[in-house]
């Protein structure tokens, strides 16, 4: 948006909407000018005259005819003045160069009475009037159009090589203006960055207290998280917008430009710098195999799928009962094998792991080696309000995939479990605990197949996860809903988990549920008003009234509980994954599990929900419904015994390290 504008500004305007060409001709005209003007120059320092003793006049015009061409033909004139670059530098050495040589063997050739020396006075002014007055112009340039142009002022954190890159780029647009550039080491403190000063935290804290900062830019895509959360935890007690540039990877690959700034991803804060996962167990059980991932359009199963391309299987199935979804997952993972050029077969089938047919022919006529189950409902609301879809998809649906994959001699299966399974309060979490038990009396019965279980807590960016929707209503300008006070959960990327849950499998002999180790809990209050101070807003509250942002407390929802745990009991195995843990569990017989079944199905058939809920109280234990009608029962405690969860301490990153 353009501010009132003064003469110079308008001139200035008009002349930046020229064409290149007239722009070019401007310049042309201004060096035609001022080629001779140094030459003459050159003589009255020569001789120490205004009016030196000129024998030879016919220089002067040659000067631009031969001075021009040369500049011109090294790419001089091709600089776009605001994105100079150092190769100007070498155009104008090469171009004055070259003009003085022909000049002078003219002047001897005539032969003409010109001293030598002024030759050289007038290469030496020649390369500082071009080089300065390009430079100069882009100074220029950047000061009067930052006047011109609404620029809002900000801080770049970093004063490595993304950050002057960074500082460069916003030089060069029309809507961040840089002034002050932080950095922690004093050895850069002091200096200039692209003619912006190096600073201190303390004289950054000094400018946003002035208000003349609002925005701070992290330029620090490659730090680890540890550090990166320290920075990002000063920044949050200023009150200023924090915002990030893309990785140098994503740069390189063309995913990201450097100046598309973005809002810190508070997914790149929580939890804990990834462990680099083990080659040999994520190739295991993947590399030059056939592949098969049920539910292969969803937020789990999809990175799966990107995990598992990575690894070279010889062929990969993705089953989704979602046409959009399996459309979505094909042409992206399709593109990927294009880019990479690999020779790896995708075959996307549409169709429900209910039907045990289809999931047995498939596994069959691709040669299934292994299997990752990842369909499933996972929404606790809805499922809580349809709990005939969850028992049906999440057990019915795994028994099926289970059985047919079984029959059809696949020799891994993976049943990608949660959390939630671990003494439930929900239907969603229930479902998926007597699949675990499913799969365990299966493993019990059976040599040719194994059965195991990974199971793990919130994964950020999936359906369903509080930052986008969290993120979504700052935008939106507030409230944001928590659902209670104290409400905790683990959080992992969907790249990790992905990872994990493949090490896991590959490590399986048999009826095993592997818990995946999510770090420290995190307090989801404290993440809401964390996400609002980072997005350069206030909360507002009873001891800020004038805040931009409110918190509001929706309540538990339907089968929801506080604190979600990992562990039924407290006995767990370690394994050979630092990361992954064996939970030691009570089983069902498969008689137990069986007569399970035959009642599930007849309620089912019947359409009898409070029956499905009486069998999910009976057969999964530790299922305790939350009555939402129950005071007492909106705040779930865990029992003395449940050690492998403790409270969570309110969410704070690391103190800021010098």
């Amino acid at each position: 948006m353009h501010t009132a504008s003064s003469p110079l500004h308008s001139a200035v305007a008009r002349v930046l909407k020229c064409s290149r060409w007239q722009k070019r001709a401007i310049m042309l005209m201004a060096d035609a000018v001022a080629l001779p003007v140094m030459l003459w120059t050159a003589y009255a320092l020569r001789f120490g005259n205004l009016f030196p003793p000129i024998e030879d006049p016919w220089l002067f015009p040659l000067t631009v005819l031969v001075g021009l061409p040369a500049l011109y033909l090294l790419g001089f004139y091709r600089s776009i003045v605001r994105y100079l670059g150092a190769e100007v530098a070498w155009s104008v050495v090469l171009g004055m160069t070259a003009t003085v040589v022909v000049l002078a063997s003219l002047s001897y050739m005539v032969p003409a009475m010109v001293p030598r020396s002024v030759f050289l006075i007038f290469w030496a002014l020649g390369v500082l009037y071009l080089g300065s007055s390009r430079f100069l112009a882009r100074r220029f340039l950047y000061r009067i159009m930052s006047g011109y142009f609404t620029t809002e002022p900000v801080a770049v954190y970093g004063a490595g090589g993304a950050g002057g890159q960074l500082v460069t780029a916003l030089q060069q647009g029309r809507e961040l203006h840089p002034v002050l550039v932080v950095d922690d080491d004093p050895g850069k403190q002091g200096t200039l960055l692209s003619g912006v000063p190096v600073v201190d935290r303390l004289t950054l804290k000094q400018a946003v207290s002035e208000e003349r900062i609002r925005t701070v830019l992290l330029a620090m895509p490659n730090l680890s998280r540890q550090r990166r959360m320290a920075v990002v935890s000063w920044l949050e007690k200023l009150d200023v917008r924090v915002q990030t540039v893309p990785a140098f990877a994503d740069i390189a690959s063309g995913k990201a430009r450097l100046e598309e700034i973005q809002d810190v991803a508070i997914e790149d804060l929580l939890g804990r710098d990834a462990v680099p996962p083990r080659l040999d167990l994520l190739s295991r059980c993947i590399s030059g195999k056939h592949v098969m991932v049920t539910g292969a359009g969803g937020s789990i199963g999809s990175e799966l799928c990107r995990q598992i391309l990575k690894l070279n299987p010889s062929r990969l199935v993705l089953l989704e009962q979602s046409e959009v979804a399996l459309y979505d997952i094909e042409r992206e993972l399709g593109g990927v094998l294009r880019e990479s050029g690999k020779d790896i077969e995708l075959v996307p089938m549409l169709g429900s792991v209910v039907n045990r047919g289809l999931v047995k022919s498939l596994c069959q006529e691709q040669r299934i080696d292994t299997l990752y189950h990842a369909a499933a409902y996972k929404h606790v609301p809805i499922v809580e309000a349809n709990p005939d879809a969850g028992v049906r998809n999440n057990i019915i649906g795994t028994l099926a995939a289970a059985e047919g994959a079984r029959d059809a001699g696949v020799r891994h299966f993976i049943l990608i479990s949660t959390d939630k399974a671990v003494r439930p309060t929900n239907v969603m979490g229930a479902t998926k605990r007597f699949a675990e038990l499913v799969l365990q009396a299966l493993a019990s019965t059976t040599d040719n197949t194994i059965f195991s279980m990974v199971r793990f807590g919130n994964v950020l960016g999936s359906s369903g996860s509080v930052v986008p929707l969290f993120r979504k209503q700052i935008m939106q300008g507030g409230p944001v809903t928590v659902t209670h006070p104290d409400v905790i959960r683990y959080f992992m990327t969907i790249p990790e988990a992905a990872q994990l849950v493949i090490q896991a499998g590959a490590m399986a002999k048999g009826g095993e549920v592997f818990v995946l180790d999510m770090g420290e809990p995190v307090r989801i209050m404290d993440l809401a008003t964390t996400m609002i101070r980072l997005m350069g807003m206030s909360v507002r509250d009873t001891t800020n009234p004038d805040g931009d942002i409110e918190v509001v407390f929706s309540g538990l929802r339907p089968g929801e509980k506080l604190y979600e745990e990992l562990l039924i009991g407290e006995c767990s195995i370690e394994t050979e994954h630092e990361m992954i843990m064996q939970a030691h569990e009570e089983k069902l017989t498969p008689a137990e599990i069986q007569e399970a079944l035959d009642r599930f199905r007849t309620a089912l058939e019947r359409g009898d929900q409070d029956a499905l809920r009486a069998l999910l109280r009976a057969y999964v234990n530790g299922y305790q419904p939350r009555q939402d009608d129950d005071d007492d029962a909106l705040v779930l405690q865990p029992t003395a015994d449940q050690a492998v969860h403790k409270k969570a301490a309110p969410y704070k990153a690391p103190s800021p390290t010098h």
